[in-house]
């Protein structure tokens, strides 16, 4: 088959069996996979392919009284990620890559490094939770000494940043705010090294919550990050008021949060 058929066939999965986006593309994807690294051959750009169309989805968003519910029945390290999703918009990927570097608590700020679309940005720290991290940043540092004093303290580091500082794996700087509970042994390196928290704790941890708090609505830790990005009725507003509201949201202190 070449073009005209392949093209055939991807549009018949959006005009006749009605799949969605994300499937065609899978489809596309699996072709070209097929062709260029199975068959060794190149298909011509494919531009009359009649796309299925992406659906505008209403974000989930929950009211004050769901967050306090949902939040109040975490505890510990979960109840902190979640919280920084909630008040400083962090996704949850984002929140398990913190680095200590990258935490000003006199400033109330943190960095986020390689954002959605590689971008770097800053958000605000609710003050609230300052004290919150300041007590997890002593028990990691403290963590981080037995490593070190056991021949590990070892992290990854991003792109060849390990080849132009060799030392930076272990120091203080560039360890996870949020560290796994267990080391691993590096197989090339042979270095014991510390990853960040997986994000699967915090996301069961989170639907656990949700389920126990009764509510109904399919809530996720994503959702708790559309409170900062959409606004206090929930509703996405247009600019420049969904930055206002955006800052307002993400600089709350959690006064209405019982703890």
């Amino acid at each position: 088959m070449g073009e005209q058929e392949v093209t055939q066939f991807l549009s018949s999965l959006a005009t006749d069996r009605n799949l969605s986006a994300s499937s065609q593309n899978q489809a596309l994807s699996a072709l070209l996979f097929l062709y260029q690294n199975v068959l060794g051959r190149e298909l011509d750009w494919l531009d009359r392919v009649v796309r299925a169309k992406r659906p505008l989805r209403v974000p989930m968003v929950l009211s004050r009284e769901e967050v306090t519910a949902v939040l109040n029945r975490l505890h510990g390290t979960p109840w902190l990620m979640a919280s920084l999703l909630y008040g400083a918009g962090l996704r949850v990927l984002e929140c398990a890559r913190l680095r200590v570097k990258d935490v000003d608590l006199s400033r109330k700020e943190l960095i986020v490094r390689d954002g959605k679309g590689r971008k770097d940005r800053v958000t605000l720290v609710p003050g609230m939770l300052v004290a919150t991290l300041t007590a997890q940043l002593e028990r990691v540092q403290v963590q981080h000494r037995s490593d070190l004093q056991q021949g590990g303290g070892f992290v990854e580091l991003p792109y060849a940043l390990r080849r132009k500082y060799p030392q930076a794996a272990r120091q203080w700087g560039w360890q996870w705010v949020f560290p796994a509970t267990r080391t691993y042994l590096h197989p090339e390196t042979r270095e014991r090294r510390r990853h960040h928290l997986d994000e699967s704790v915090l996301q069961r941890a989170v639907r656990q919550a949700v389920r126990e708090a009764g509510i109904a609505k399919p809530a996720t830790c994503h959702t708790l990050r559309h409170y900062a990005g959409t606004g206090i009725t929930g509703t996405r507003l247009p600019q420049p008021y969904s930055k206002t509201v955006t800052t307002f949201a993400r600089s709350r202190n959690f006064s209405d949060i019982e703890t």
